[in-house]
This record gives structure tokens, C-alpha cells and sequence, in this order.
């Protein structure tokens, strides 16, 4: 019985550790936050993932953190979520729209519109780090295939991330250079209608193994969980906490993290 107990914190200690050797230089990403989606309020001109909020986050000397997904014609663009419901009013998909129709569209009722990622790309102009959140797909070769070549071209400090493993996993083996990075949380407390069983691989970094991140993403509520835990003390991978919505929170959360990706307030300031 010892022997198989033996045997399965073994096997469990090999699924969720990261990349071991050869670790990337974190250097050029020290000493920034980073605001979530720019620094952004959507009540504002300045609503998230919009030209605006980028401007201010490079004029506040913030490190920027934003999503990127692909519409219907294969333009990646800076958006978050699946649908353009919450963000447009528009009761479709992202993937489902040509750029030139999803342009159109305003983002939070403001003057603001949904950027293509080359156009933010030249906006930030590697004047901050810049943390690229690839959305999972149904077609991870054709995401990937078709944002890498924008970034080759980009002369900025950047590193990406993904929920999901097997696009971390894609970064590792075409560009190992590139500082990857797996995004987690709970997601069985969060109410993330996966299967269970891989909600569970997933928010205890089980598939780490496929895709062995060079740093942790992990939802700052979480920050007690045991496999983040492990692989922070025991491997003593870089961690990002998101996303970090107060100072409180910021403040519970020094232990448990390097860096930061904020929103709701300025670190820097009282108000916002």
C-alpha cells in the first residue's frame, strides 16, 4: 500500500511540474503591474481592450495584459469574450464576423470600437511588457499559425498565456524562446461548464506536463489551493495573479505572487 501511495504522489508530482531547466530571464518584466484588458472602465471612454486603454496604461507605465481571438476572416483581434453580447449589444459570435463588419461595433456605448491586434501592437510599440492571453479555439493550429508571424514581427517585450494547455504546449514546441505562461483557477467553483474531470486536471496544473509553462497565471482568490502552492514553493515557478481588483487585495496577495495584473484601480493612486 505504501508503494503505490509512493507511486501516485510520484506520478502526481511529475503531472504538475513546470519547465525546470533553462528557465526564461524574467528580468524585462520586473517592476511593472499590468492592467487587465488595458487601463481600463467601462463606464468610461475608456472601456477594456480598447485603443484608449492602452494609451493609458503605456502612459501610466503600466505593463499591459489582453486577449486576443480570430474572427471569421482570420483577423486576430483584442477582444475577450466569445460573443459580442456583453461588450456590443450584439447577439453574436466573434467568429462568426468579417473585421470590417466587427469594426463597426462599439465597445460599452463608447466612441471606442474593437482594435485588430496588429493596430494595438503599434500603438504600445514595445513602450511596456505585454502579456498575450491566446482564447482557446476549436482550431489551435490556425490560431496560433496565424498570430505568431505579428509577433515575430514585434520588437516589444512579450510572453503568452492560455487556459488552454495544448496552446501553451504549441508555443513550446514551435517557439521555445517565447515565455509562456498557464492560466488557471478554480474551475469548479467558478461554475466553468467543462467536463468535470478536466476542470479538475486543469485547476490543480495536472496537465503542466503537456504543456510545462514558464510561469502560473492563477486567480488570486485561489491563491491556497495545494498544486499552486507546490508549484510555487517547491518548483519556485514565476506567478502572476489575476485579476487583482483593490489594494486589500493586493496587499493579501504579496505572498503568494511576483507579479500582478490589476483592474478596477490604480495601484498608483487613491482614486480611479
Amino acid at each position: 500500500m505504501l508503494v503505490i501511495v509512493f507511486l501516485l504522489v510520484i506520478v502526481y508530482l511529475l503531472a504538475i511540474m513546470p519547465k525546470m531547466f533553462n528557465r526564461k530571464n524574467f528580468y524585462p518584466f520586473e517592476n511593472f503591474y499590468y492592467a487587465h484588458r488595458g487601463l481600463h472602465n467601462n463606464n468610461s471612454d475608456a472601456p477594456e481592450n480598447s485603443i484608449k486603454a492602452f494609451k493609458l496604461a503605456v502612459e501610466h507605465n503600466y505593463g499591459i495584459e489582453l486577449d486576443v481571438r480570430l474572427t471569421r476572416d482570420r483577423v486576430p483581434v483584442v477582444f475577450h469574450d466569445n460573443s459580442l453580447n456583453r461588450a456590443c449589444g450584439v447577439d453574436k459570435l466573434v467568429s462568426e464576423v468579417n473585421f470590417d463588419e466587427l469594426s463597426k461595433y462599439r465597445l460599452f456605448n463608447s466612441t471606442e470600437t474593437i482594435p485588430s491586434f496588429e493596430e494595438v501592437l503599434k500603438i504600445i510599440d514595445g513602450k511596456v511588457p505585454l502579456i498575450v492571453e491566446l482564447k482557446n479555439t476549436n482550431n489551435i493550429g490556425l490560431l496560433c499559425e496565424t498570430i505568431t508571424p505579428i509577433l515575430d514581427k514585434y520588437k516589444g517585450m512579450y510572453c503568452i498565456e492560455s487556459f488552454n494547455p495544448l496552446i501553451v504546449k504549441w508555443y513550446k514546441e514551435h517557439r521555445p524562446h517565447i515565455i509562456r505562461g498557464q492560466l488557471s483557477s478554480n474551475f469548479i467553483k467558478e461554475g466553468i461548464k467543462n467536463d468535470r474531470l478536466l476542470n479538475f486536471l486543469m485547476q490543480n496544473l495536472m496537465l503542466n506536463f503537456i504543456s510545462k509553462p514558464d510561469f502560473i497565471a492563477f486567480n488570486y482568490k485561489y491563491r491556497n489551493m495545494f498544486s499552486f502552492i507546490l508549484c510555487r514553493k517547491l518548483f519556485r515557478i514565476p506567478t502572476f495573479a489575476y485579476t487583482i481588483d483593490s489594494k486589500k487585495a493586493m496587499e493579501e496577495s504579496r505572498d503568494s505572487f511576483d507579479y500582478f495584473i490589476f483592474e478596477g484601480f490604480n495601484p498608483h493612486y487613491k482614486n480611479f
